[in-house]
C-alpha cells in the first residue's frame, strides 16, 4: 500500500534500481486502489531498502550541514592566538627579556632623540631631515608594534593574544615596514636631486613636493595593510590557533587557515613584490646617476664631499636590503619558521636600533643638533 504524501527519492547509481517519484498517487481505505502506471509502481520488497537508503541519504545531508555549520562557526570561535615566541626553553626567557628590553629602549631613545633634534633645530628643517624624521618614526613604531607584547608575554608567562589584538598588530606591522621601504626610496630621490642637480635643488624639492613625498609612503602603506587585513578577516580558522612566532605576522596567519587562502597568498606575493621592487628600482636608478656624476668630479676632495652626503642613507639601504637577501634568498636555517623569526627580528628590532647610530655617527649636523638638545635639557634641569 502506498501511503499518502510519499516523498520523492531517486536511488544511487551503484544499485541497478530506479526509484521514481509517485506524483499524486493515493490509496483510500475502503476503496479499490487506483491502478498505477508502471512508471509509478514501487515493488514492496524494495520498500525497506528504499527507506534505509532514504535514511542514509538524509543522514549524509545532515552530516554535511553540520560540518558546514561547524566550519562556519569555527571562524568566530577562535577568540585568541597563542604566540610561541622565539624559544620554548624556560631558561632562555629571562635572557630574551633582558636583551629585547635593552634593544627596545635603545631603539625608542635613539629614534626619539633624532625626531626631537630635527624638530627643535631650525637648521635641520630641510627635505632630507624631514624624511629622516619620518623614517625614525616608522622604525620606532615598527618595534613598538611587536616588542612590548612579547616582553609582556614573557613577564606574565602568558602566550596569548586576542583575535582583534592580533589583527591590529599585523596591520600596524605592515604599515611600518612598507612605509620604511618607501621612505628609503624617497630619500634616495632626494639625494639624487642634491648631488646631480645641486643648483636646482631648492626649486625641485619645494615644500609642496616634500609634503607629498612624505604623505605618499604612509598612504600607500595603510592601503597595503588594509588590503591584507580585509582579506585575512575572510579567512576561516578552525582548530589550530598556535603561531610559531613572537608576533602576529601575515604569512604565519595564512598558514593556520583551514579555508582556501589562495587569493590572500596571491595578493601577498604580488603586492609584496611591488612594494619591494619599486622603491628598490628608484634607489638603484638614483645611485647609478649619483655614482656617474661623482666620478666626473676631478678632485678627490670634491668626490668625497659629494658622496659623503649619501653615506648614511646608503648604509641604511645596504642594511635593509642586505637583510632581505641574506634571510630570504640565502637562509642560514633549514627550518622556514626559524627563517621567518630571524627576518622579523632583523626588521623589527635590529635595523630600527642601528639606524639612529648610523645617522648620528656619520652626520655632523645630526650630532650637533643632538648635543644642543642635550645641553638644553641639562640647562633647563638646573
Amino acid at each position: 500500500m502506498i501511503a499518502q504524501g510519499t516523498e520523492v527519492l531517486v536511488g544511487g547509481a551503484e544499485h541497478s534500481l530506479a526509484f521514481l517519484a509517485v506524483l499524486g498517487g493515493r490509496v483510500q481505505l475502503g476503496k479499490s486502489p487506483e491502478v498505477l502506471p508502471v512508471s509509478n509502481y514501487r515493488p514492496a520488497k524494495y520498500e525497506k531498502a528504499s527507506e534505509s537508503r532514504s535514511s542514509n541519504f538524509g543522514d549524509s545531508v545532515t552530516i554535511r550541514r553540520v560540518n558546514r555549520n561547524m566550519h562556519r562557526g569555527n571562524q568566530t570561535t577562535i577568540s585568541e592566538f597563542i604566540l610561541l615566541g622565539l624559544s620554548d626553553q624556560v631558561e632562555k626567557q629571562k635572557l630574551l627579556f633582558a636583551l629585547f628590553l635593552a634593544m627596545y629602549l635603545v631603539t625608542v631613545a635613539g629614534n626619539g632623540l633624532i625626531i626631537l633634534a630635527i624638530g627643535f633645530d631650525t637648521h635641520l628643517h630641510t627635505p632630507m631631515y624631514l624624511f629622516l624624521a619620518n623614517l625614525s618614526l616608522a622604525d620606532m613604531s615598527s618595534s613598538s608594534t611587536s616588542i612590548p607584547k612579547m616582553l609582556a608575554n614573557i613577564q606574565t608567562k602568558s602566550q596569548s593574544i586576542s583575535y582583534s589584538g592580533c589583527i591590529t598588530q599585523m596591520y600596524f606591522s605592515i604599515v611600518c615596514t612598507v612605509a620604511n621601504n618607501f621612505l628609503l626610496g624617497v630619500m634616495a630621490y632626494d639625494r639624487f636631486v642634491a648631488v646631480c642637480h645641486p643648483l636646482n635643488y631648492t626649486t625641485i624639492m619645494r615644500p609642496a613636493l616634500c609634503t607629498l613625498l612624505t604623505v605618499i609612503p604612509w598612504v600607500l602603506s595603510n592601503a597595503v595593510a588594509l588590503t591584507h587585513t580585509l582579506l585575512l578577516i575572510q579567512v576561516v580558522f578552525c582548530d589550530s590557533n598556535t603561531l610559531p612566532h613572537f608576533f602576529c605576522d601575515l604569512a604565519p596567519l595564512l598558514k593556520l587557515s583551514c579555508s582556501d587562502a589562495a587569493v590572500s597568498e596571491l595578493v601577498l606575493l604580488s603586492v609584496g613584490l611591488a612594494v619591494v621592487t619599486f622603491p628598490f628600482a628608484v634607489i638603484l636608478f638614483s645611485y647609478i646617476c649619483i655614482i656617474r656624476d661623482v666620478l666626473r668630479i676631478s678632485t678627490l676632495g670634491g668626490k668625497w664631499k659629494a658622496f659623503s652626503t649619501c653615506g648614511s642613507h646608503l648604509t641604511v639601504v645596504l642594511l635593509f636590503y642586505g637583510t632581505i637577501v641574506g634571510v630570504y634568498f640565502f637562509p642560514s636555517s633549514t627550518h622556514p619558521e626559524d627563517t621567518d623569526k630571524i627576518g622579523a627580528v632583523l626588521f623589527t628590532v635590529v635595523t630600527p636600533m642601528l639606524n639612529p647610530f648610523i645617522y648620528s655617527l656619520r652626520n655632523k649636523d645630526v650630532k650637533g643638533a643632538l648635543r644642543k638638545l642635550i645641553h638644553k635639557r641639562q640647562d633647563s634641569s638646573f
